[in-house]
Parts: structure tokens; sequence; C-alpha cells
């Protein structure tokens, strides 16, 4: 495929230059000529393919309703198609495996599991598991070990919402929505929410051995909501070397200090500010504190965060889309792509970038050389 007329984000910024593909990957940019159909980017800007590191919108797709649940198959090929259509063209679902039941226990975190492996090959997006771990899950030690070693796991993060849980145990609207979910009477929700936190001394060792055989195994580690320094501090020690979502400016510090990856959200950008009080994320981007924007729980909003942060003049649009891309992509450890070059995975984006009364829009995504999006036919010309 060949795609001419665009401005290409390349290592030298933006150029209005030719890129053409050859099987998955990127053959040549800057020079005509190649085989196959031709896409006309006039107009467009041609840049790098996301890298979501942590995604959960698929759970309104598998889960929309209180007691209302899908197949995981349709679920995921429903989500494949918003990822795709947003410009995502790898993706780390973010998949809660808690201690409770319901959306996020353990018949959900195998079943996704599953059916991610028997989708194997038909998903546009290149799409990983990104294992949510629940710390107090510590009864899930054993088969998330078995997980990591079999190599299913894409990710693994180190989550805790049961503290948050306990405080709140004379604040039942707060913890209304997890009950819910759950499927649990409010009697039987408490009464495990005790017989979980009972457990509390184990956790820490669980910690411990789970971090030491994922960083053994090459898996990227983040430690999610980090509340302190000191927080961080000890998972850095422990070799996790990603801060997903620090909850205040001084744990952020803390994490470049030690040169850790620090990820916000998205949507935070976009929305103009945190849902839950936590930091601004287009403030710790303009102050470097901030090597990873996530889709969090909306995927549209890897797309308009770049141009936001670009519109605010808080960085550049090439610096703030390396925020989606090529920012995720060295921090998952993938070399071969969040970039436009030869010899890379040819994950291209074609984006219209609006003016100042509409959002960027994906015009065509090309995942692994495939054209696996287009909203302009018109555009595509035969050989």
């Amino acid at each position: 495929m060949r795609l001419i007329g665009g401005q290409t984000l390349t290592a030298g910024g933006f150029a209005e230059t030719d890129v053409s593909t050859d099987g998955p990957l990127v053959a040549r940019v800057g020079e005509p000529g190649g085989h196959g159909p031709v896409l006309d980017a006039g107009g467009l800007l041609v840049l790098p393919g996301m890298v979501d590191i942590h995604g959960d919108a698929f759970e309104r797709q598998l889960h929309p309703r209180p007691g209302v649940d899908f197949d995981p198959e349709i679920a995921l090929i429903d989500t494949d198609r918003q990822l795709v259509a947003n410009g995502i063209t790898t993706a780390y679902h973010g998949v809660t495996w808690s201690w409770e039941p319901g959306l996020r226990g353990r018949e959900t975190a195998i079943g996704l599991k599953d059916a991610l492996d028997r989708l194997s090959g038909r998903l546009a997006a290149d799409t990983r598991y990104h294992l949510r771990h629940e710390i107090f899950n510590v009864a899930a030690e054993d088969e998330i070990l078995s997980w990591i070693d079999a190599k299913a796991v894409g990710c693994l993060a180190f989550n805790d919402h049961m503290e948050g849980t306990v405080k709140a145990r004379h604040r039942p609207d707060k913890v209304a929505k997890m009950r819910e979910r759950t499927g649990l009477s409010e009697a039987a929700f408490w009464e495990l929410v005790e017989r979980v936190y009972d457990r509390k001394s184990e956790v820490a060792g669980s910690i411990e051995r789970l971090a030491r055989a994922a960083v053994a195994a090459g898996v990227p580690t983040l430690s999610h909501d980090d509340m302190s320094p000191e927080m961080r501090g000890w998972f850095h020690g422990l070799g996790v070397r990603i801060a997903e979502f620090p909850v205040n400016e001084e744990t952020a510090r803390a994490a470049r200090e030690t040169g850790d990856a620090i990820v916000f959200g998205a949507p935070n950008v976009v929305r103009g500010g945190s849902h839950t009080g936590c930091p601004s994320a287009e403030a710790m981007a303009g102050q470097g504190l901030c090597q990873v924007l996530a889709s969090d729980y909306y995927y549209p909003a890897m797309l308009q965060a770049p141009f936001r942060l670009a519109a605010n003049r808080t960085l550049p649009l090439e610096d703030a889309w390396d925020l989606v891309s090529g920012g995720p992509a060295h921090v998952l450890g993938l070399a071969d792509r969040g970039r436009i070059a030869e010899g890379l995975r040819a994950d291209l984006v074609l984006v219209d970038a609006g003016n100042a009364r509409s959002a960027p829009t994906v015009v065509a995504t090309i995942a692994a050389g495939r054209l696996v999006h287009l909203a302009d036919g018109d555009r595509l010309r035969p050989f």
C-alpha cells in the first residue's frame, strides 16, 4: 500500500512525504514508488498507530447493565472495532482480577484470557492482556504465577481498592457501584470484605513474589494509584518501574527522580482535570511528569488528548502524540512500533485534524500493514 500527500510524522517532525508498506512493515518513507493500492492522505496527518497501555472500556460491552452479561468474544470483537476506529492499533486490555465476584472476579478474568486466545489472529488491533491484580486477592497468587510463566500476561499492575472500601464502610453510597457489580447482598458483601481483609499481613509478601516473577519473565509491571513517594520507592525497589496514576505531584516527582515511567489518563486531559481529585494530566505532561497517556475508561480520549495539549500550547503536537505512541511502546518494550520508520510495524493512522469547532477524526487506520478502518472510501484508489 502507498500513502501519498499526507503530512507524515517522522523523527524529524511533520513533512509532506509518502509512506509505502510491504506486508506488515513500513517499506519506505519519503520515496515514491512501491506496489499496491494508493491511499490519498492529502490534507491529513499520517501518525504512528496508538499504543494503549491500559483501557478497560471493554467492560461496558461485557456487562452493559447490572445483571446483564454478554459473551466475551462478542464484547472483544465489538471493542476491537472501537479501538481501530479511534486509531488504537495496540491495546492492553485492563482486566481486573479482584477478590470480589462478578465482573471483576476469577471467572471473568479467565473467560477474557481464554477469549483472547481464541480470537488470536482475528482482531484488527494487536490486543494483549493487562492483568490488574487486586493485591488483597492473595488466593490468586499461584494461578497468576502460572500465567506469568506461561507468558499469558502482557503486563501486570498492582491495584488496591480494598483499603478505600474499608474506609467507606459507613458510606454505602461510596461502594454502591462495586457492590452492585458483585451481585451480592449488602450483608454478604461486607462479610466478604472482612474475610479478605483479615489476610492483610500476607499482602506485602505476595506482591514481592509476583513482582519478582514478572521482572524475571520480562513482563512490564505497574503500580496503580501510588499514594506517596515512599510507596513509589517501595515498588521501585521491587523492580516495578511504571507509576500508573500517582495520586499527587509529589509522588510523580519521586517517580521521575528514579527514572520510572509515569502514566496518566487521556480522559483527564480531555475533560480538563481528574474526576477523582488527582493531579491534572495536562499540568503533569507540561512539567515532564508524564511519559504515557492511557485511554483508561474512554477510548476516544486517546485521539483527542494530544490535540488538546497542542491546542493549549502545553506541548507541540509531535511531543504530545508521543505520549500515546512512542512513549507507551518504549515503556512496554515494544521496539517495533510507536514511530514511523522503515522496518517498523506499519501501524499508521490518518487523521483529519479538524478546526477550532470540530474535534480531530480518524479517517483511516492501518494495523500491521492491513487497512482495518476507512471512513472515506473515495480516498482509496485501486492498483
